[in-house]
């Protein structure tokens, strides 16, 4: 299993440009929540039982195995879009939330893609898909060492 510093660096490699990262910034957190908002529509469980947040308790262990630090940083950011989810819930009862989820989805990915055109690199998830976990995990790195926060991980700089 790879470590942390090794999957983070490996994402940094083809994340270099400012305009690039700035694309980041807004598209990697706004896939993810129209990731959770999909989810919320699939009819299984009740209450806060569901599959968004089974999945997403299944990637926040995934987190835990990488860096406890972050991984608390990212139950936080999990508890805030998922209250953002339900409020979306309830503006756009039904299938009016998988439709917002897709609109979000697919404008945001044209931003990923666009970004990575003018990166003229690749985007990380096509050598291995785990790179769509650690994309928000890069994210909230770059915050936590801004922040002076440790993570865990060495030195090296984004």
């Amino acid at each position: 299993m790879r470590t942390l510093e090794q999957w983070l660096d490996e994402y940094s490699a083809s994340h270099r440009n400012p305009t690039n990262k700035l694309i980041h910034w807004i598209c990697v957190p706004l896939i993810a929540f129209s990731i959770a908002c999909a989810l919320k529509v699939i009819p299984v469980g009740h209450g806060n039982l569901n599959a968004t947040t089974v999945i997403g308790g299944l990637v926040l262990l995934y987190y835990f195995r990488l860096s406890w630090r972050l991984a608390l940083g990212m139950t936080a950011v999990f508890a805030l879009a998922y209250w953002l989810v339900l409020a979306c819930e309830a503006a756009f009862p039904g299938l009016g939330l998988l439709w917002l989820a897709v609109a979000i989805f697919v404008g945001a990915w044209i931003g990923q893609f666009y970004g990575h055109h003018v990166e003229k690199a690749r985007p990380s998830f096509f050598k291995d898909l785990q790179f769509l976990l650690i994309g928000p995990l890069w994210l909230l790195d770059a915050a936590y060492r801004r922040w002076s926060i440790p993570t865990g991980r060495g030195a090296t700089a984004h």
